[in-house]
């Protein structure tokens, strides 16, 4: 989780399914900071699978 450009929050999960139930918990409890933006990232491939809000 960002805010602005500094890096709030970071997580690793082993599974992708525990990794989204997280994102989305995150969502709940940090989304309506101001400037927020969460993003569930793949590492291997660097590529963002979700992101909130919607780009």
């Amino acid at each position: 989780m960002t805010i602005g450009d500094q890096m709030m929050l970071r997580g690793w999960w082993e599974t992708e399914a525990t990794a989204r139930r997280k994102w989305l918990r995150w969502v709940g409890e940090h989304g309506d900071r101001p400037g927020a933006r969460i993003t569930l990232t793949d590492e291997e491939s660097g590529t963002a699978l979700t992101q909130w809000p919607d780009p």
